[in-house]
């Protein structure tokens, strides 16, 4: 894939929201300013807000994230809302369907129901969540079939139905940081979404599966595949350096098996991380785009060209709000989205 037909202006920008939980700030900030950023981002043309399922993390919280959408969504009027995604090992295949008609039902033509296999979060909190362990991820297509049948109308003689839910248009989209997803995706006839944005290593073999996998759908005549990637912009390469330390301090603290909040930024990381998990962030945020417009304009054109992708998804470890509305207007900028 590594033709120059795609340009940064040609595709879609979005945005993935963590919803991070600041050092020394409350749950119910992160909430105001995830929905101060989904309005900002809005106003500046990004196509999509997802959010995704992640439990027991002091630093992550969105956990209730069906329950999140519809806050971002009331308080957007254009934007795309979702989750990027629901883990459907968590849920049943009805609930997760009537939840998202509900949405739909709300906020019609915006809402994204974007699906993974992995739980979001250790094994002891996916046993309090699920009660057991029966299933394995092997299940993975079987519920996701079980699902979009509820959302067709051909269900509508079903016994079990999803009201609401039924017969509405909810795109669905499989997430993945593997292969077995981009498979998955093809042969459903679905779009499909990478999280390169922490595990970059299966990204081009992913893309090259899902495309020689795909499979025409209702709902899909070729293949479509969004990247995520992390961003931080800034006025100068020093400053958006600077606001990366908290996105280096967020993956050191997982290697290092630590939950917190996200971290202000600091002067130096060298001081806090040794080689050998400095090379551990790194492999994991290999696709971090991070410096002034300049920088991360020809850095983000060689993903694309590299990977062809149809939309990048950005994802913003900042610590401070205003800084982090800031990189997405920047990035609007540069990329001709205003």
């Amino acid at each position: 894939m590594g033709s120059n037909s795609k340009k940064l202006s040609d595709i879609k920008l979005s945005v993935l929201d963590l919803v991070p939980i600041r050092e020394g700030k409350s749950i119910s900030d992160s909430f105001q300013h995830s929905l101060e950023l989904a309005r900002h981002v809005e106003r500046l043309g990004y196509t999509r807000f997802w959010m995704a399922e992640h439990h027991n993390m002091p630093g992550i919280a969105s956990s209730a994230t069906s329950v999140l959408i519809g806050y971002i969504a009331g308080g957007t009027s254009t934007i795309r809302v979702g989750s990027g995604g629901i883990m459907l090992p968590n849920h049943a295949p009805l609930v997760v369907a009537e939840q998202f008609g509900t949405l739909e039902s709300l906020y019609p033509g915006r809402i994204d129901l974007g699906l993974g296999r992995a739980p979001g979060t250790d094994q002891v909190t996916a046993m309090a969540l699920r009660r057991d362990l029966q299933g394995s991820v092997e299940d993975f297509p079987a519920h996701v079939s079980e699902l979009m049948q509820y959302l067709s109308s051909s269900n509508s003689t079903a016994r079990v139905r999803a009201v609401p839910g039924e017969g509405l248009d909810i795109p669905v989209w499989l997430l993945g940081s593997s292969t077995f997803g981009a498979q998955l995706a093809g042969i459903l006839g679905l779009p499909y979404a990478f999280a390169s944005h922490f595990a970059p290593a299966a990204l081009q073999v992913a893309l090259k599966v899902y495309r020689d996998s795909f499979r025409p759908s209702e709902t899909l005549k070729e293949p479509y595949a969004m990247a995520c990637v992390n961003v931080v912009v800034a006025d100068t390469d020093q400053e958006a350096n600077r606001h990366a330390t908290s996105l280096y301090t967020s993956f050191l603290n997982v290697i290092r098996g630590k939950a917190l909040p996200l971290q202000p930024p600091v002067e130096d990381m060298e001081s806090l991380w040794d080689g050998s998990e400095k090379y551990a962030v790194q492999q994991m945020l290999r696709y971090s785009f991070i410096g002034s417009q300049k920088t991360v304009q020809e850095e983000m054109q060689a993903f694309l060209n590299d990977t062809q992708v149809d939309e990048i998804m950005v994802s913003a470890g900042i610590y401070d709000p205003a800084a982090r509305l800031r990189s997405y207007e920047l990035l609007a900028a540069l990329s001709k989205k205003v």
